[in-house]
């Protein structure tokens, strides 16, 4: 953890890793993809368009024609889409390295999904925890494996309210108020999970990260199209390139020296730019109570359970050991 100005030079041989990256078509996403394709791991592009998924390869492809990337249909808004991905993806692999939940929405209007979950909680959160528990046995079975979670700065200022978490009716409703409350609550999910992980002993890490401000495409629903091609000069001044912002949950999935539960973040002003390193969230973030409440809600939401049953062995004196 004394690197710096860790970069993805700082990216060890990932030949032999599996690795699954949500959203992985464009933005972070893509730049992650890229990152791990450089150093020999084979990436599963999980998207929720085949087709921009397909055109995000193409165009990879170009760059590093021996990457190993693979384009999946996986849509974080629709619990029966995740489950059906999760059963595609068994069929092929028996191992699973690291699953980044990068994928997400910012800003958007009042939606309900199919489940009948605000759109922005259910891509952002909701769905990747359903996603890693239906994933979980092939996390358990793969040696250090790690779950990393995508979080933001926006985290700070968001409310968790259990009377009403999920906007009923759009009441009380506001996009940035959903989005900011869909980041805290990965923080919440990512204690909670490295919780679990250490409970049973097992060889997986929880981790989160933030990628300060970076432009993406997560800002087409922040202001109307005209005035974003008016700001976009002056915007691009104040944020990093995604591949930048892509540095904090590129380290945490692959730097050696990360303990689970690490949070890394831009080390610059603010947060808002600059190398990653390990920072700290909100103090809500590590709010226990409110991390085992979530996780209850989220078993009732998505009907998944986390759950591990260790398997009993004999030692050489005949006595049973887990």
């Amino acid at each position: 953890m004394t690197i710096n100005n860790w970069t993805t030079k700082d990216i060890p041989d990932l030949r032999g890793i599996i690795i699954i990256v949500t959203g992985g078509n464009s933005g972070l996403g893509l730049a992650s993809v890229k990152a791990y394709a450089e150093k020999g791991a084979e990436v599963i592009m999980a998207c929720r368009s085949v087709l921009r998924g397909k055109e995000a390869r193409k165009l990879l492809l170009k760059e590093l024609p021996k990457a190993k990337v693979k384009v999946m249909e996986l849509d974080l808004s629709n619990f029966w889409s995740i489950r059906m991905f999760v059963t595609d993806f068994k069929k092929d692999y028996s191992q699973l390295d690291i699953l980044l939940n990068n994928a997400g929405v910012m800003m958007t209007p009042y939606t309900q999904t199919k489940d009948g979950v605000e759109l922005q909680q259910s891509t952002n959160y909701f769905g990747h925890y359903a996603l890693t528990g239906l994933l979980l046995d092939l996390l358990i079975a793969t040696p250090a494996s790690r779950v990393v979670s995508v979080s933001s700065l926006a985290h700070r200022s968001a409310k968790l309210n259990f009377k009403n978490l999920l906007y009923e009716k759009g009441r009380g409703y506001s996009p940035y108020k959903a989005y900011s409350r869909s980041k805290l609550q990965n923080l919440l999910f990512t204690f909670e999970l490295q919780r679990f992980f250490e409970k049973h002993k097992l060889d997986c890490k929880a981790l989160v990260a933030h990628p300060g401000v970076s432009y993406t495409n997560l800002f087409t629903h922040a202001a109307p199209k005209w005035l974003r091609a008016i700001m976009r000069p002056a915007v691009k001044s104040f944020m990093q390139p995604a591949e930048m912002g892509a540095l904090p949950q590129l380290r945490a999935s692959v730097d050696p020296d990360v303990k689970g539960g690490d949070f890394f973040g831009p080390k610059g002003a603010m947060q808002m730019k600059g190398y990653p390193v390990k920072v700290k969230a909100a103090p809500h973030a590590y709010n226990k109570v409110a991390a085992r409440k979530l996780w209850e809600c989220s078993e009732k939401i998505t009907g998944v359970m986390f759950e591990y049953t260790p398997v009993l062995k004999m030692d050489n004196t005949k006595k049973m050991v887990v």
